[in-house]
């Protein structure tokens, strides 16, 4: 199992609240608490910026990936609106989390609720190169449905 260290920068409005954690042995994310200094409701269709508490220095050659929490996004409709969402290894800032409210009733967020999952994954730095013509491919052109539902 690989590990990396990742350090961590507590801000004074993440003060009390635990650090992002795995909730089991194997899990592949870290669950995000909210550092909200009041609850805050999301109704239906709408978008709420949610702070963390927290900055990290990423390692160079990894980047954080925000994702939902599936039993959020199942039992409540919420999810992350820009999933993946992306912490880049350069980014110093706290870490946000964009949630969107898909269900039908209005979900309210308290102090230190885990909102959402930070995945560290390794980057691969592509190198574009520009060319005349693409070689050619089985699948060809084919896009969205191409090969049926």
């Amino acid at each position: 199992m690989n590990r990396i260290k990742v350090a961590v920068e507590r801000l004074p409005h993440g003060g009390g609240l635990d650090l992002p954690v795995r909730m089991s042995e194997l899990a592949a994310g870290l669950d995000l608490p909210a550092a909200v200094t009041e609850n805050l409701e999301v109704a239906p269709g709408d978008i709420a910026l949610v702070p963390t508490g927290f900055k990290m220095a990423i390692p160079a050659g990894y980047e954080g990936q925000v994702r939902p929490r599936s039993g959020l996004a199942v039992k409540k409709g919420l999810t992350v609106v820009n999933a993946p969402g992306t912490i880049d290894a350069d980014y110093r800032g706290e870490v946000m989390v964009a949630l969107i409210n898909l269900g039908r009733r209005p979900v309210v967020i308290q102090r230190g609720d885990r909102v959402a999952q930070l995945i560290i994954a390794p980057v691969t730095m592509a190198q574009l190169e520009e060319v005349a013509e693409l070689p050619a491919s089985g699948r060809g052109e084919g896009g969205f449905g191409h090969t049926g539902y």
